[in-house]
């Protein structure tokens, strides 16, 4: 009665999976960004880093 197990295929992941983990690392990546430029931007009494390192951020994860 016991029959031995088949050695099943490892399934790859689905590629959906896949994607949306990186939409996740990307909008986890960009928020920090924009919350470190908030704070330079109060340390350094500036108005525009928080939108400088946002954008930089943006494009270098859109290059990767």
């Amino acid at each position: 009665m016991n029959q031995p197990q088949k050695n099943k295929p490892n399934k790859r992941l689905n590629p959906y999976i896949k994607f949306t983990s990186v939409a996740i690392q990307m909008g986890v990546t960009i928020f920090l960004g924009n919350i470190l430029g908030a704070w330079l931007d109060k340390k350094f009494s500036t108005t525009y880093l928080e939108n400088l390192i946002t954008l930089l951020l943006f494009f270098w994860l859109c290059i990767l």
